[in-house]
């Protein structure tokens, strides 16, 4: 609605602001913000890395929960985009600044890919939903190795240096090896894959000693024998692992845990964000979030909105320590 007035030179001036004032009153509604969501809008909902990782299981277990419980009333649309470590997603999603409808789930890539990479991104630069949990990973071998515990690994890498796989370059995967390593007191070489299907068939295939993951990953073919557990780099070795080592218990301790969180693009409105918390508190309450968090041998660490950006600050500066020490990078 627009109010137009006769020439105002005869008003009282205190009269003009007050119909100014009217006038903008009158038209708020035309320029009022869409409440927040829209069922008119699609989720575009990126995952970095490719499918059957974890990163894509959080994803698409997020999604089955809100699709159950009618907790996000429009469309939503997964696709992954992997390539660089999770740069390829992140980079997009960093492109979609300002906009409430995209949308990422996290890994320990999203805080290492930045400090060997040149990103235009930093982790502190999205807008932080929650960290929802924490994993770790464990160290396998092909279930026909002729290596049966880690005490047997660690004298054959010794005398001869270990090809190791791990999903991205330089980040967790890479990190916890190395800290391994150089505890054990042994070198190995990484080797570095997009996904976690594309590492474990190198390494079911032979083309690989060894490779390390979260056990949620590949707890089935730990299962059915066609992988072996060797050590564990939590604080607890879960029980679906059995009787497996942590590092910890064989005297190397490293650590460093890997933090799974939720993201929005930068600078959304802060209505977006506060609609996510409140969604996701609701999500992490669910038997099927409790069911996710166990059967992918997940620690829930719950840690919402700037508490979370801090989170990632501070494991930034902690991650970049620990890959200088190693000459990761400079």
């Amino acid at each position: 609605m627009t109010i137009q007035f006769e020439p105002t030179h005869w008003l009282p001036s205190s009269t003009v602001a007050a119909l100014s004032a009217c006038a903008i009153a009158l038209s708020a509604p035309v320029m009022a913000q869409e409440a927040y969501p829209s069922t008119d809008e699609t989720l575009d909902w990126t995952i970095a890395f490719g499918p059957g990782g974890g990163n894509d299981i959080m994803a698409r277990t997020i999604i089955d929960i809100l699709t159950k419980y009618d907790l996000y009333p429009g469309d939503v649309s997964a696709e992954n985009r992997a390539g660089g470590s999770g740069a390829v997603g992140w980079g997009y999603l960093y492109g979609q600044d300002g906009d409430p409808y995209g949308i990422s789930t996290t890994s320990g890539s999203f805080v290492t890919t930045p400090l060997q990479a040149d990103t235009p991104w930093q982790p502190e630069d999205f807008t932080p939903v929650a960290l929802l949990a924490t994993d770790d990973l464990v160290l396998v071998v092909n279930g026909d190795s002729e290596i049966q515990n880690i005490d047997e690994f660690i004298a054959m890498a010794k005398a001869e240096p270990m090809n190791i796989g791990g999903t991205g370059t330089v980040n967790v995967d890479f990190i916890v090896p190395t800290l391994f390593a150089e505890k054990a007191g042994f070198e190995f070489d990484y080797v570095s894959f997009n996904s976690m299907a594309d590492q474990t068939t190198a390494l079911l295939s032979g083309a690989l000693d060894a490779m390390v993951g979260n056990p949620g990953e590949i707890l089935g073919l730990i299962d059915a024998g066609e992988l072996r557990p060797l050590v564990f780099s939590g604080q607890s070795t879960p029980d679906a692992l059995g009787d497996t080592p942590t590092m910890g218990d064989v005297g190397f301790d490293i650590g460093v845990s890997m933090p799974r969180g939720l993201i929005l693009p930068p600078n959304v409105p802060e209505a977006a964000q506060e609609w996510w918390i409140g969604t996701m508190q609701k999500v992490v309450d669910t038997p099927e979030w409790a069911e996710y968090i166990a059967s992918n041998t997940l620690t829930p660490t719950v840690i919402y909105g700037e508490d979370f950006r801090t989170f990632l600050g501070q494991t930034k500066t902690n991650f970049e320590s620990v890959l200088k020490s190693v000459g990761a990078i400079e």
